[in-house]
């Protein structure tokens, strides 16, 4: 079987358990040769954002081009993008080396509740990476905030976002139901095709830093093992489960720990 190039374009983490590091560390788990493009340097540990330094557009387009004028990239995952001028470089690199397979995770705010994304930066992920995504991974605040409109509620004003983030020009998305008040966690997958419900039951464990990094990276990973993204999803839900499930086992920081991404080798 052809191995697997993966590429992930975000910002940085340096307790490893979201952005960047925890990008490279669940391509690896998933058997995927991990390629990476920083955006912001973030000081963050499990307890919240420190501070954030945004890296210079041109030097983000420097590195992409640097990764997709050599290496064959067969996947692509997009973290914290920050600013606008970040998202519009990115846009473009992606435009002109025809980049595939890209998942979108809609970073805007960190676990602790810290912006990562400028309001004014909102617009330009909708109107210019949007339409080049193949999959978007938003929970419902950064649904509500892409299609500037109230928080959904329940599963049915899920379905009514859904749809409409859809029309947005992506060829699917997996909007995540985890702020909902339900044990299931449901979340929804709505493409051309169809849509599809997913659940797991919720994990009795605070340590969650960097769950929405790690699921939007295992689906980047696992996208061109399956024909499709409902096997996608449920495989890399599946996975994301299990690493929740051993997260106690680590002893990372005093906050909110990460996940256990290795939970299959250690």
């Amino acid at each position: 079987m052809k191995r697997i190039n993966a590429l992930t374009i975000a910002g940085t983490d340096p307790s490893g358990g979201a952005g960047i590091q925890a990008d490279l560390k669940t391509f690896s788990a998933l058997g995927a040769y991990g390629t990476s493009v920083i955006t912001a340097l973030v000081a963050q540990n499990t307890r919240g954002v420190q501070s954030v330094y945004r890296i210079e557009p041109d030097f983000v387009a420097a590195q992409l081009d640097s990764v997709l004028s050599d290496v064959r990239i067969d996947t692509t995952k997009i973290g914290m993008l920050a600013e606008t001028d970040i998202v519009e470089a990115v846009a473009d690199r992606l435009a002109h080396y025809r980049v595939r397979n890209v998942v979108l995770d809609t970073v805007m705010l960190a676990k602790s509740g810290d912006p990562l994304l400028s309001p004014d930066a909102v617009d330009s992920l909708r109107r210019q990476l949007l339409p080049q995504v193949a999959l978007i991974t938003p929970n419902l605040p950064e649904a509500a905030a892409l299609l500037d409109a109230p928080h959904a509620r329940n599963e049915r004003e899920m379905h009514e976002q859904g749809r409409a983030l859809l029309a947005l020009g992506c060829e699917a998305v997996l909007i995540k139901g985890g702020h909902l008040d339900d044990p299931q966690s449901p979340d929804w997958l709505f493409t051309r095709d169809g849509e599809q419900r997913f659940t797991a039951p919720r994990i009795n464990t605070r340590n969650t830093h960097g769950t929405g990094c790690t699921l939007s990276a295992a689906l980047a990973a696992l996208r061109p093992r399956y024909d499709n993204w409902p096997d996608t999803v449920a495989a890399a839900k599946a996975w994301l489960s299990r690493a929740l499930a051993e997260a106690d086992t680590l002893e990372v920081g005093e906050g909110i720990g990460p996940v256990h991404h290795f939970h299959e080798w250690w």
